[in-house]
């Protein structure tokens, strides 16, 4: 038996892929559950590419039959398990020919699946979960490989809810979004060639399970599991024991494909569409994952931003203090005064009326100069503590910057060798982590803006040599990194 390679399981996503826009996650996900022999349900409105999803599915898989089927309340079990044997009947046993339905299929597509009705759910528990078919008397081994489900909607039905939790992948499928709506207009007509792969085999199935049962969990994924178990209880949602188990299997399944041999607490990143029941649920457990696993998710810079503006206003006043008994920098009589004191009368700049085209240039730096004299002056000593409580921060800065930056370089060295992870989903990580850092970024660029005024004041070396009061500064705990 051959483990399928890299280069084969990347030219399927690819062939799946083709001419599905925006559609990456979900392709990778159903195939992903159908080599670890999990079954997917897709959740969106009509038209949004489920069923072609399942269809191309089939094309990835030698020797399973493909069996397709709308469920309605009115669907009766002859249209998915086949109609009653006559010759069965005649014999008093009833049995259902079962060739070419449901029983008989590797892959299946079940489009609204919630609709049907008991009789036909109750059937598919046992199929679904077991891999069985009571057929008549006795029951039967049936050769499914994976059911790709459809709905427009969750289950609202506590009766369903049984069902509902066969499908361990639970996959949004949204319309195009509005970047991609210009794409979807110039796409190929449908029926347009794919591209030509080798589908994967039985023994290639085979090797696949094989390779996914020597996988370890590894101590960091444990860990991320338990640490998401207590989150998740802590809000009051609960995992089967069967799913976790289940979840287990289809991540060993991944690292096998991809040439690991333990899995990780990246693997995690099923999290969403393996614990998550509905739309609100997915989003808060990748934002979990995000933040507590990858340290990508949304930091508080607020603290930081507090304390760059602090030190912006300090640097401010401290720029505009007049000396004592000086008069201050708006102070029309002030200015008044400096004006009369160097010669100029009434109709000149200083007492608010035109510039006369006869004043000297020599006045009006006299002028600016007296100004000047009237600012505060400020010892080397306390220029030198503020310098030392912004150079303070500054340095704190750098080192939270330098983490995230290790963060967001360890994360793409990781991603490099990951197969199953959809490009969307990995770059909205990446995204966070750009953004974190450039937010980090700018603000150190203020920070430095305000080192520098403060590095401008004006300095005597007859003031007092007093170091001033420390600015105060909001606590900046939270500027450490996530875990």
């Amino acid at each position: 038996m051959t483990l399928p390679d890299a280069a084969h399981l990347r030219a399927l996503i690819a062939r799946l892929e083709a001419g599905l826009l925006e559609r990456d996650a979900a392709v990778r996900l159903v195939l992903l559950a159908a080599l670890a022999g999990e079954h997917v349900l897709l959740i969106g409105p009509p038209g949004t590419a489920k069923s072609e999803l399942a269809r191309r599915l089939h094309t990835a898989f030698a020797a399973a039959p493909y069996f397709e089927r709308l469920l309605t309340r009115f669907s009766t079990p002859e249209e998915l398990f086949g109609p009653l044997s006559l010759k069965a009947l005649e014999a008093d046993r009833y049995e259902r020919l079962t060739t070419g339905f449901l029983p008989t299929a590797g892959i299946a597509f079940l489009d609204e699946v919630f609709k049907a009705n008991s009789a036909i759910l109750n059937a598919l528990l046992t199929l679904l979960n077991e891999r069985a078919f009571d057929n008549g008397s006795g029951r039967e081994a049936v050769p499914l490989v994976s059911v790709v489900g459809a709905s427009n909607e969750l289950p609202a039905d506590e009766a369903l809810q049984a069902f509902f939790d066969r499908f361990l992948v639970r996959v949004p499928v949204a319309p195009v979004s509005d970047a991609a709506f210009a794409a979807l207009l110039h796409l190929p007509t449908p029926g347009s060639a794919l591209p030509d792969v080798a589908p994967l085999n039985e023994a290639a199935r085979t090797a696949v399970a094989t390779a996914a049962s020597t996988v370890a969990l590894g101590k960091d994924g444990l860990q991320a599991c338990a640490t998401l178990r207590t989150w998740l209880a802590a809000r009051g949602w609960t995992v089967s024991d069967r799913r976790w188990r289940q979840w287990i299997g289809l991540m060993r399944t991944a690292a096998a494909t991809e040439g690991r041999p333990e899995v990780d607490a990246l693997d995690l990143w099923l999290a969403p569409y393996v614990v998550g029941a509905d739309a609100v649920q997915m989003q808060a457990v990748a934002q979990w994952f995000a933040h507590e696993v990858l340290g990508a998710g949304a930091h508080d810079f607020a603290p930081l931003g507090h304390a760059v503006q602090a030190f912006e206003q300090q640097a401010e006043l401290e720029h505009s203090a007049p000396a004592p008994g000086a008069a201050g920098p708006d102070d029309a009589a002030g200015k008044l005064a400096l004006a009369r004191a160097i010669g100029w009368g009434e109709g000149h700049p200083a007492d608010g009326s035109a510039d006369s085209p006869g004043t000297p240039a020599m006045a009006r730096l006299t002028l600016a100069g007296l100004e000047a004299a009237q600012r505060r002056h400020y010892s080397p000593v306390h220029v030198a503590s503020r310098l030392a409580q912004v150079d303070e921060l500054l340095d704190h800065v750098a080192r939270h910057h330098q983490a995230l930056a290790a963060q967001a370089a360890a994360l793409d060295a990781r991603l490099a060798g990951r197969l199953w992870i959809a490009p969307s989903v990995s770059a909205r990580w990446q995204a966070a982590h750009a953004g974190s850092l450039a937010r980090l970024q700018s603000l150190t660029a203020r920070l430095q803006a305000a080192r520098e005024a403060f590095a401008a004041l004006p300095v005597s070396q007859t003031a007092p040599p007093v170091a001033p009061e420390p600015v105060a500064l909001p606590v900046l705990d939270s500027l450490t990194p996530a875990a």
